[in-house]
């Protein structure tokens, strides 16, 4: 989530799949920055997700395409599409219906365990924890926390209004974390950071704050559906890192209740249950 989890990047990635490639268009679609898109862009072709190509125009220009790398991103780009297509206000125009070219079929992507395909929810994981020290080491230095204004909280969606910090608390609560001190020690944030951020997401409606029944000198955080909702996103997001990224195994292992194996998510067609392929998924981005 440090790696992809900054409101821009992921904007980029998700304007990627749907078939943005040059940067003009990039900026004028998201409204970013040149010199903050110039520099994500850097990072994304830095991490091997994405590729140079000039296109033969004069003057020279450059493209931007998804690598082999950043094509194993779809499942975590079909849940990006999933919650915003609930949640978000997205700046950049989304595909309004998503068709299965294998079936034939309109389809919601549908977040299954790989092992048995049964259907998986918040609810029915157990995590266990064991630290990988190799992970530890190989984690960047942490950023520092950009403020977002009371407009970007309501009017932004995932990747904009949801950025690095707030997924990560996001996680530190589906993990059972719902006090100050208990999220700012798992995250390593500092006080007044999580102070702003979790003041950030109670206004936008990611978390809901409420008074200890058994302390009333402490507060609790606790998700909110939408904030729920980022489930699918974060999963898929930590087993590509794992897997495609890091190549070592997650300190948090999750293991599917109903069929006691490992939990390796999978992102698949609800109306066939085949898993979902970006050459095998038509979608139109007309309004």
């Amino acid at each position: 989530m440090y790696l992809l989890g900054d409101r821009w990047t992921v904007a980029l990635i998700l304007g990627a799949f749907i078939g943005v490639q040059r940067f003009d268009d990039w900026q004028t679609r998201l409204g970013i920055p040149r010199h903050t898109l110039a520099e994500r862009l850097k990072e994304l072709v830095a991490l091997g997700l994405f590729v140079q190509r000039a296109y033969h125009e004069r003057p020279a220009r450059m493209g931007y395409h998804l690598s082999e790398k950043g094509m194993s991103l779809y499942s975590h780009v079909l849940m990006m599409w999933t919650w915003e297509r609930r949640w978000g206000s997205r700046q950049l125009a989304l595909p309004r219906k998503l068709m299965h070219r294998s079936c034939g079929h309109a389809f919601v992507p549908k977040l299954v365990c790989g092992a048995c395909r049964g259907a998986v929810g918040v609810s029915d994981l157990v995590f266990s924890l064991s630290v990988n020290t190799a992970l530890q080491a190989a984690q960047p230095p942490r950023q520092r926390s950009v403020r977002l204004s009371p407009q970007e909280n309501t009017q932004m969606g995932l990747g904009l209004r949801v950025d690095r910090w707030s997924l990560l608390i996001v996680a530190s609560a589906l993990l059972g974390c719902h006090y100050f001190d208990q999220i700012s020690h798992v995250l390593g944030i500092g006080s007044s950071v999580l102070s702003r951020r979790l003041s950030s997401m109670v206004d936008a409606g990611l978390l809901i704050c409420q008074l200890d029944t058994g302390d009333a000198r402490r507060k609790i955080y606790r998700l909110t559906p939408s904030s729920r909702d980022l489930f699918g996103y974060i999963m898929c997001l930590a087993s590509w890192a794992s897997r495609h990224h890091f190549h070592q195994p997650s300190s948090i292992s999750p293991t599917h209740k109903a069929c006691g194996q490992a939990f390796v998510p999978s992102v698949v067609c609800s109306h066939c249950n085949s898993a979902l392929h970006p050459r095998d998924v038509l979608f139109s981005v007309a309004q």
